[in-house]
């Protein structure tokens, strides 16, 4: 049986979780979020949510856990919020914004501006001697982690200096250069 799956998920004070013709709707402080499912039996007891699958065919076994996974952390998500926070490393790197509008400098001959989703809060931080931040805080998971990777994706991390725009605390797998 799914680890995961059986797990029990508490619903916080101030949040409200609607379940109708599978679709699952959460509503919180920081806004409201819905997610489809099927095959899935979730049934809402005095503040908590548990899932059932009907059977244990391998299909059954993968969404017990996906759809668990899905809800608890839309839960999360409008209750708590989820932060991602980007570090550019690199000579020259640089990072700001004007409202959703974000304007990475990391040596390309032209700055990239990229408009950010109005759902998802984005912040940079540039503080003397230190690497430029750019942090990224939404209610769907989903969304601040896409908006990051994107932004990621644009200048990678390298192996050889470390060089591009990763994750706080990501560590980046380094190999020695050349050697006479």
């Amino acid at each position: 049986m799914s680890r995961i799956g059986k797990n029990p998920i508490t619903i916080p004070e101030g949040v409200t979780v609607e379940v109708k013709d599978n679709v699952i709707t959460t509503k919180g402080k920081l806004g409201e979020l819905t997610q489809e499912y099927s095959e899935i039996e979730i049934k809402i007891e005095d503040g908590t949510i548990t899932l059932e699958r009907p059977s244990e065919k391998k299909d059954h076994r993968a969404k017990h856990g996906l759809y668990r996974a899905l809800i608890a952390n839309m839960i999360e998500g409008v209750s708590k919020g989820w932060t991602k926070e980007l570090e550019l490393v690199g000579v020259g790197y640089r990072a700001s914004n004007q409202g959703q509008k974000l304007d990475l400098a990391i040596g390309f001959s032209h700055n990239i501006v990229m408009d950010i989703a109005p759902e998802v809060k984005v912040e940079t931080v540039t503080e003397k001697g230190k690497n430029p931040i750019v942090k990224l805080t939404s209610h769907d998971k989903q969304l601040v982690g896409q908006v990051a990777a994107k932004i990621r994706g644009f200048r990678k991390p390298e192996p050889y200096k470390g060089k591009g725009i990763k994750f706080v605390g990501e560590e980046i797998r380094r190999k020695a250069g050349k050697s006479a």
